[in-house]
């Protein structure tokens, strides 16, 4: 399952099944997990692990090092989790020691040409990046998140569970969960219902994230202000309560 022109360190470790296609390089330190599939011209390479049953496509590099001017040789790492489609020409890299001292990518995630995911980034599950969709270091992404192509998202931001952004839109702020965002800055434009009836949420639970957005977009409330009207409604609706937890932890001010 190994063509014959791929090049592979001899201690790096593959599982079952595992099928790397012509003029790949699999570097020393590379983990393999079973059924996964390397295509031509990839390079995996530094301290990674990837899991099962992933696609890596053509010309992908993956776990080079960060491209951070700080960085100096340290042994970071890359993880990537199971059932990952990874298209064309796609970059993650792997960590550094100013933050955790690695890049994680987790499961059923569907991330096409052209991406870059940089250092120290955290990707969930069940994500959408859609064509050159570029991350820079430190970003969090949490679950079913659905990035528009050609979307840019500064360092350090979070963008919530089930959130949109539509093409060519530049994140430099937190994304709230649940909401849809547009534009170079990215302004919010409503809530993903249409993702959220997708995924099985109720009636009720999709009326509650609206009065939630209602509550921290169109009343004219400050931030602090619809902190607080947020908490008496997450008492009546689990799904505002996501919605509270983020703003609790956010550091860069949010999407507006």
């Amino acid at each position: 399952m190994i063509h014959a022109t791929a090049v592979v360190h001899p201690n790096a470790r593959l599982g079952s099944s595992v099928e790397v296609g012509p003029f790949t390089v699999v570097g020393e330190h590379v983990e393999i997990g079973d059924g996964t599939t390397i295509g031509a011209h990839c390079v995996l390479t530094g301290h990674t692990t990837i899991g099962a049953e992933n696609r890596i496509f053509h010309f992908a590099s993956i776990g080079e090092a960060p491209q951070d001017k700080k960085y100096a040789g340290e042994a970071t790492r890359l993880e990537i989790g199971d059932r990952n489609t990874i298209r064309e020409y796609c970059t993650i890299n792997s960590g550094t020691v100013q933050d955790a001292g690695v890049t994680r990518v987790g499961n059923d995630n569907w991330i096409m040409a052209y991406v870059h995911i940089a250092h120290d980034c955290t990707i969930g599950n069940h994500t959408i990046f859609a064509n050159c969709t570029q991350l820079a270091g430190h970003v969090h992404v949490d679950d079913w998140v659905i990035l528009g192509g050609f979307t840019g998202i500064h360092q350090f931001c979070r963008i919530g569970a089930h959130a949109m952004t539509a093409i060519s839109s530049v994140v430099v702020h937190d994304l709230p969960p649940y909401v849809m965002a547009q534009g170079d800055t990215a302004k919010a434009h409503g809530i993903n219902s249409e993702g959220l009836k997708r995924r099985g949420f109720t009636p009720e639970a999709i009326g509650g994230i609206r009065r939630a957005y209602k509550t921290l977009y169109r009343e004219g409330h400050t931030l602090e202000e619809a902190k607080r009207r947020l908490a008496d409604l997450a008492a009546e609706c689990t799904e505002v309560a996501v919605i509270v937890e983020f703003l609790s932890r956010s550091t860069r001010g949010i999407v507006r």
